[in-house]
């Protein structure tokens, strides 16, 4: 298949960073520099960025202002600012946000273990979930049309995933979906851990592309062992034109078990590859890299991306 002419990046940064960042220190980001990171985001040309996580705070209280931050930010035309939530109590607030987009998602752990340490739920508990939250959307008048696979294709407590059960899974939540009346038009495989190698990727998106020909498939892919990058050139080589990526490479799962592990795979290094390539993105390349440098300053420590101290400029 030949590379993608276009494809769209949606910006995690601002949800996965501060999520990571706070941890141990839930005030370390304040509300006003998340708000100030987002705005900066916005005018760069991204199309979509994912704010916040609707979570408990007990569990996770590095994002109890996550109605603070949505109502401090600047909407800008034609972005889609959007956030996650994992039960019905967190798709209810994020209903009721004002500014967040709601799209009808639903989600499924590959990973029963991790699935124990982030949602606390097992499979089959799990499943029960998504259907409280198929029927929340369901009264909503919302149609389900994107489904996600948390930890695809490997696991820290559990290790490699058997692609079997991603299939299953993804199988599966065609199933809720189709209760309610929807159909499922794209799924995300979330690389969680950092398991994945580009000959994995190849093969993943193979087989789901087999099974579901016209499904729209989105990668999230995390750099803990070095590869997020070239999993992203083997995901283009296979034509997928979606990937959620992190401004400055912030962020990381805080459930992994792994302290100081890289975040997802940096949105600026994405956007110069593509640039290499001849690929579109409607992006600006050093507006981006200038938020890393704010992403930076905000962290107060160094970020992973390359690009933060590089020259952009060099002859092609």
């Amino acid at each position: 298949m030949s590379l993608p002419k276009r494809v769209t990046l949606i910006e995690v940064g601002p949800r996965e960073g501060c999520q990571f960042e706070g941890i141990g220190d839930p005030t370390r980001i304040p509300t006003a520099a998340k708000v100030q990171l987002i705005d900066a985001l916005a005018a760069t040309g991204v199309a979509a960025i994912q704010m916040v996580s609707f979570v408990s705070p007990k569990q996770v209280p590095q994002m109890a202002d996550a109605e603070m931050v949505c109502a401090g930010i600047t909407p800008r035309p034609g972005v889609t600012y959007s956030g996650i939530y994992l039960n019905d109590a967190g798709l209810k607030r994020a209903l009721q946000a004002g500014v967040i987009e709601i799209s009808g998602k639903i989600s499924f752990t590959a990973s029963e273990a991790f699935s124990l340490r982030n949602q606390r739920r097992t499979h089959v508990e799990d499943a029960v979930m998504q259907r409280k939250i198929a029927a929340l959307y369901q009264q909503a008048h919302i149609p389900i049309t994107h489904g996600n696979i948390m930890a695809a294709f490997g696991c820290n407590f559990e290790g490699e995933i058997p692609l079997a059960r991603v299939l299953d899974y993804i199988a599966e939540l065609h199933e809720i979906a189709a209760e309610t009346g929807s159909t499922l038009r794209s799924t995300s495989l979330a690389d969680t851990m950092g398991w994945a190698d580009p000959e994995m990727i190849r093969r993943t998106v193979g087989e789901v592309r087999n099974r579901w020909p016209d499904l729209r498939l989105t990668l999230h892919l995390h750099d803990t062992r070095a590869l997020a990058i070239a999993n992203v050139y083997a995901a283009l080589l296979e034509g997928v034109t979606d990937f959620d990526t992190a401004v400055g490479g912030l962020g990381g799962c805080p459930f992994a078990g792994i302290q100081g592990a890289a975040g997802n795979v940096c949105t600026e290094e994405v956007v110069f590859l593509c640039r290499q390539l001849g690929i579109e993105t409607g992006i600006d390349l050093a507006a981006m890299v200038q938020c890393a440098r704010l992403a930076q300053e905000i962290v107060g420590h160094p970020l992973p991306s390359k690009l933060i101290n590089a020259n952009l400029d060099l002859p092609r």
